[in-house]
């Protein structure tokens, strides 16, 4: 049997990752761990591999624990670490690791400790097809089975985790990311001469950048230029669609950045094009630098980010004509930058008040 602290707060949190190649999962749970650490508590990280573009974001004085394996699989031992840790709490970073979390959980049985997850992903996904859709449907209702409480970024997103994971409202709360901030050291990215577009995210297929791609040369400004931060393996196709669009001259893709935000401030508009998102940290970033934004509706959270015409601009996924409209109201003479948004509140100091509940509940 698994015997953990007696304590009736969250004193020793354990969270885990795949590996740290630069999704905003993995950033926000390392903030998140750097703030828990420095709050007073204990913070056990178990990683498959710590290799990876964040790896100089890891915290100091954390626990870390590496299973020298990167691949999704090897996580699947999860509960022997907890077993050995033996944390007050679990807390599952995101939505892709739900069935790592669901099997560490069935592998503890009754001696699990409470196990809180955040949702970090759209739970409604349009671009599924009826099959994938429905099995989708399906997984997300037994949520409830293994997770003690969901943690929602925004209040629309809690509403829909109430909706289709049949949380009990009681279970779900409303937390968002801790805010980026300047990272010291971190290598300039080089920008491009005069004005530019920006992207920040994975180069994978959710993101959909062919779709920013597709309408830089329909744009008024033919010499606005594109900066994408971030990697991923959609980098061949990308670099395909900029050859055979002859955009290799204002087209950038440097990879992964270490600090997108002074990137973030000097672009002309910062635009998301995914499928689906959880709650875009990128358009909050844009924003909190004043920098107005161009997104798809890839989530409920969207339109709750950008809430007022003046930030920016919401289009619907598939709508071409309307990104290239977008771009080319925010590109033109008469466009007005917002002020910058700034975050209010503490995350750190909420979710440390929600796990100490969490677990003086599970004591009693």
């Amino acid at each position: 049997m698994l015997h953990r602290t007696q304590s009736k707060t969250a004193q020793h949190i354990l969270t885990y990752a795949q590996q740290l190649q630069g999704g905003g999962v993995e950033r926000a749970m390392l903030r998140m761990a750097a703030g828990w650490h420095a709050a007073g508590r204990r913070v056990t990280l178990v990683l498959g591999s710590s290799e990876g573009p964040l790896a100089a974001e890891i915290p100091g004085g954390i626990e870390l624990i590496e299973l020298g394996d990167g691949r999704h699989q090897a996580l699947f031992r999860l509960a022997d670490e907890v077993r050995r840790a033996r944390p007050d709490l679990l807390f599952c970073p995101g939505n892709r690791y739900t069935g790592v979390t669901a099997l560490a959980r069935l592998r503890l049985g009754a001696a699990a400790p409470p196990i809180v997850g955040k949702v970090s992903n759209a739970l409604v996904r349009p671009e599924l097809s009826r099959g994938a859709a429905w099995r989708y449907r399906r997984w997300l209702r037994l949520h409830p089975r293994f997770l003690d409480h969901v943690v929602a970024m925004t209040p629309a997103m809690a509403t829909e985790a109430m909706a289709e994971m049949g949380m009990p409202s009681e279970r779900v709360g409303v937390i968002a990311n801790p805010p980026a901030r300047p990272i010291a050291g971190a290598a300039p990215v080089a920008l491009p001469a005069g004005r530019y577009l920006i992207g920040v995210g994975r180069l994978e297929p959710q993101k959909r950048w062919d779709r920013l791609l597709a309408a830089l040369p329909r744009l008024a400004d033919k010499q606005v230029k594109l900066l994408l931060l971030g990697e991923g393996g959609a980098r061949g196709a990308l670099d395909a669609q900029i050859a055979a669009l002859g955009l290799g001259d204002r087209v950038v893709m440097p990879g992964h950045a270490g600090d997108p935000l002074p990137a973030l401030k000097g672009a002309a508009v910062a635009v998301l094009t995914s499928d689906y998102e959880g709650v875009p940290g990128v358009l909050r970033e844009a924003l909190s630098v004043g920098t107005p934004v161009v997104s798809t509706e890839s989530s409920v959270a969207v339109r709750e980010i950008v809430h007022a015409p003046e930030l920016g601009t919401v289009i619907a996924r598939e709508d071409g004509d309307a990104l290239v409209a977008a771009l080319d109201r925010w590109l033109g003479p008469d466009a007005v930058r917002p002020a910058p948004v700034m975050a209010t509140g503490d995350s750190i100091a909420d979710y440390l008040a929600l796990f100490d509940r969490v677990v003086d509940s599970h004591r009693q």
